[in-house]
């Protein structure tokens, strides 16, 4: 009898699937895949840039047809089912890919211990970060420019390469428009009584670091006014931070709040509504996964790092913000945000209807 170690489904520890629901075996299998080489992506966190990372996966199974993909992360929730290996950071974990010869290696993590494996682990090919005297540096010289934009405000700014663009970039590729994937499946029913009318989904928080971002709840209750006497159906969202902000909310204005979610059950209740108004977020990323219209809300970052693929708005305060990647405005004169009204948001949810 024999066995087939390079095949898609070989796992080694226990019965491949197609054995377990067709009782076939490796000398006479139609589901034979040989995939007989490895690709790891070290892609840890924050979870939105986790999310927006997906799109290589599109970009590594046409060019690697032959190769198996891992992916290594704290969120291996957000990970779409397309990864053959999806793996946390843990003793396990590692020990397996110290023992593992990869095809190619690609970190996208300049975190001191994703750098640090990239460095002892064998690959023929590496993309992305290294270690250096214990500190993070660029593998080779396509890594360079969006380390640079991570080390320099000014060369930051400047930039006009979106993310997914530098990405593929430093992995040797050109970006051609190759969509977000998700790990997401559709088994939660919601009742949403909207009658009809558009859900517009608003995500009112952006965690508890980047308060810079936070547009503040007057604004917000202004805005569901608006929508909701412009025959739309507001949809209050948020995690467990967002929690009394949105209670309140729907209190004061009668706009559907729901509660807040696991990960997977959130992603349910974004892809029920039809435009989704977000600061810069995991909410923003979401959206994008989920092919949803998206009006962002952006004050502290390049805005030409967000590739919303054409279904999207970035709308910007009025007043020139001071406070470029900080997570808290120093600003004594005035809060940028300030002057990003709730008619600017009304306006770019209409245009998107």
């Amino acid at each position: 009898m024999i066995y087939k170690r390079d095949c898609e489904f070989f796992r080694g520890d226990v019965p491949c699937r197609p054995h377990k629901t067709e009782n076939v075996h490796c000398d006479d299998c139609k589901y034979y895949v040989s995939k007989p080489n490895i690709i790891l992506i070290i892609k840890l966190g924050a979870i939105g840039d986790v999310i927006r990372t997906t799109p290589l996966i599109q970009k590594l199974k046409k060019e690697h047809p032959d190769s198996l993909i891992w992916w290594l992360t704290y969120s291996p929730e957000v990970i779409p089912s397309s990864v053959n290996g999806i793996f946390t950071y843990t003793p396990e974990s590692i020990v397996t890919f110290q023992a593992t010869h990869f095809k190619k290696l690609i970190n996208l993590d300049k975190d001191r211990q994703a750098c640090a494996l990239t460095k002892i682990l064998n690959a023929d090919e590496k993309y992305g970060y290294t270690l250096i005297d214990g500190k993070p540096a660029p593998i080779d010289q396509k890594a360079v420019p969006k380390f640079l934009t991570g080390l320099f405000d000014d060369v930051n700014q400047a930039n006009t390469k979106s993310y997914t663009e530098e990405i593929f970039e430093i992995c040797g590729y050109k970006f051609a428009g190759e969509e977000y994937e998700i790990g997401f499946d559709e088994k939660w029913t919601w009742d949403i009584p909207n009658n009809g009318k558009p859900s517009i989904g608003l995500n009112t928080g952006c965690g508890s670091r980047w308060v810079s971002r936070l547009w503040k709840e007057e604004y917000w209750a202004e805005l569901i006014v608006k929508l909701q006497k412009a025959g739309y159906f507001p949809l209050l969202l948020g995690g467990e931070q967002e929690h009394e902000r949105n209670s309140s909310l729907a209190k004061n204005t009668g706009a559907m709040y729901l509660g807040y979610f696991p990960m997977k059950q959130f992603f349910s209740l974004v892809n029920k509504c039809h435009t989704v108004v977000t600061a810069v977020t995991m909410g923003m990323h979401i959206a994008i996964a989920l092919k949803k219209k998206l009006v962002l809300m952006n004050n502290i970052f390049n805005p030409a790092e967000f590739d919303m693929y054409g279904r999207g708005i970035i709308v910007q305060p009025q007043k020139k913000c001071t406070c470029f990647f900080s997570p808290t405005c120093k600003n004594e004169e005035y809060f940028c945000l300030d002057s990003l009204t709730p008619e600017m948001i009304f306006e770019a949810v209409e245009k998107l209807k």
